[in-house]
């Protein structure tokens, strides 16, 4: 495709795509990797020095799933940020997983029922609590997001914010809380807002809902500094996401570390823009399809459980 085929490609302010690029050539991959010493040097140019410099190496490449449908979806997610408690008190019961001991030794490992009300598996999960929240169906949001910010109380009474990263799940499938709430007929809008509106009006059916999606993930504790708390958590391509400038993709279609236009036009927003592939996720496959980073707070969070709007996608290649 020529340049000018991208939608807004000469309005888009860079800077912040050039910070996600930046970010990618932590870890390039041997596609990009050559070109990360301009895409250092250039991080302080111009808007119009980097489009130059992106018109004289790249050559922009439609993606277009095998059928030649040039047209697939885009989806949203977000990094949550929880109160939350080091111990379980009357108010933060819900636990927070590290690791189970015995992941290993059985797979799949225990479901989320399972998990609740089986003696053997709750043995298991003794002493793997990192903390508690106080609402299951947020802790079902963090799970399904893959990472979290915790306010998080320690025992002494002191306060800090940290970082739960994904670190496993217990290989069970994934299955879709708000598909599950649509094939019965409950709703008729499944975003996120949809769901917990009908938990309002349903609050005696939450644990049936919560035990419709079997997996569980697993979190690791990190540290937030200041400068993390920039970024977002690591996605799958092993460096921090930026908000509004990563994206989720089927790395079967398109490599990590890959520059991508992306042009989507919907209810909840426009986007004509640079991002990276920088994630993946298990409900992201086929070409045409992103889940875009949303980044986090109440803004990030109403943003990523509403968008579900067309896309069409463009890999900066090089020539």
């Amino acid at each position: 495709m020529a340049w000018s085929e991208l939608p807004g490609f000469e309005e888009d302010n860079l800077f912040d795509a050039w910070n996600a690029w930046t970010k990618s050539c932590e870890r390039p991959g041997t596609v990009f990797a050559s070109y990360c010493g301009d895409v250092r040097r250039l991080s302080i140019a111009t808007g119009e020095q980097q489009r130059e410099w992106m018109r004289l190496h790249f050559q922009p490449q439609r993606v277009e799933s095998q059928q030649g449908d040039a047209k697939g979806m885009l989806t949203g997610y977000f990094e949550p940020q929880l109160d939350a408690s080091r111990l379980p008190t009357a108010q933060f019961t819900v636990p927070i997983y590290q690791l189970p001991r015995n992941l290993a030794q059985r797979k799949p490992w225990f479901n989320r029922r399972e998990m609740e009300t089986l003696p053997e598996a709750q043995a298991a999960l003794l002493g793997r609590a990192i903390a508690y929240v106080a609402d299951p169906v947020d802790a079902l949001v963090l799970q399904i997001q893959g990472s979290g910010r915790l306010r998080l109380t320690q025992a002494d009474g002191t306060s800090q914010l940290v970082r739960v990263a994904f670190a496993g799940t217990n290989e069970q499938p994934y299955r879709s809380v708000g598909r599950w709430l649509l094939d019965q007929g409950l709703v008729k809008d499944a975003t996120w807002p949809g769901i917990k509106a009908w938990l309002a009006q349903n609050p005696q059916r939450q644990q049936e809902l919560l035990w419709s999606n079997p997996r569980v993930v697993f979190f690791k504790e990190e540290p937030l500094t200041d400068l993390d708390a920039a970024f977002g958590p690591k996605g799958a391509q092993g460096v921090a996401l930026t908000p509004g400038r990563s994206i989720a993709v089927d790395p079967g279609s398109i490599p990590y570390g890959t520059p991508v236009w992306l042009a989507s036009s919907g209810t909840q927003t426009k986007l004509q823009r640079l991002v990276l592939a920088q994630d993946t996720g298990s409900a992201i496959t086929g070409a045409v399809r992103a889940d875009y980073f949303a980044g986090w707070g109440f803004d990030a969070q109403e943003l990523a459980g509403r968008l579900r709007q067309p896309l069409q996608m463009w890999v900066i290649w090089p020539k």
